[in-house]
């Protein structure tokens, strides 16, 4: 069975540094499943792989180690095993903030017992900004579900909603003005109780499941 490991990997900086590490991997059958160029330019390059391996990783990294543009590589935890399912919420910033503290007092309670769950806020305003990053979320690793936290939301923020949702996000409204709330998957009236069941949504440790409520706004 594959184990999933992080390796960081310290390099000299130039075009062809990702080529040549992926080459490494490849002719080991690593299935690269993340990866981030942490630092590009100056006087070093540092890449993040995240990468499911059947074999040890010794051989590997040995072979890494070994190409002339690698200084260092380290085998580091996996930030799915370290920071786990991400929540995202945005939108004003008072709602943002109450929504956030019912999302880590619950992720809290799952976390103690082994989960790993981890809230990002952005206080947003304005209709395309608030699309643009409805948007982005699909593309950020590890991102499992997200929160609109706000008072009215509609138009192109509807539209990207369901862009998001057909990739398979969970997204959670707050019952606010404007369109949003008929295109997400759940909505709650107070912004606390809209975090708690968010976290509830996504994690292995609970027993709550959106797609067996019977209602959906709450």
């Amino acid at each position: 069975m594959a184990e999933r490991i992080g390796l960081m990997v310290h390099a000299d900086p130039g075009p062809g540094v990702l080529f040549q590490l992926t080459g490494v991997i490849a002719r080991f059958n690593g299935d690269i499943v993340s990866v981030e160029i942490v630092n590009a330019g100056g006087d070093e390059a540092r890449v993040y792989f995240e990468v499911a391996l059947e074999a040890s990783a010794g051989p590997l990294v040995a072979e890494m180690t070994a190409l002339p543009i690698v200084r260092l590589v380290q085998v580091v935890g996996t930030l799915q095993a370290i920071y786990g399912k991400r929540i995202i919420i945005m939108g004003g910033g008072a709602q943002v903030g109450q929504v956030a503290i019912g999302a880590i007092s619950e992720a809290d309670r799952h976390n103690i017992r082994g989960e790993r769950i981890s809230v990002d806020t952005i206080p947003l305003v304005g209709e395309q900004p608030l699309a643009d990053a409805v948007r982005a979320v699909a593309r950020l690793p590890r991102a499992k579900a997200l929160v609109l936290a706000g008072s009215i939301m509609g138009g192109e923020i509807e539209k990207a909603v369901r862009d998001v949702r057909a990739q398979g996000l969970l997204v959670v409204s707050l019952n606010m003005a404007g369109s949003v709330p008929e295109a997400a998957d759940l909505v709650v009236t107070d912004p606390v109780q809209a975090g708690v069941m968010t976290v509830m949504a996504i994690a292995d440790t609970a027993k709550f499941t959106v797609d067996r409520l019977q209602r959906r706004v709450f």
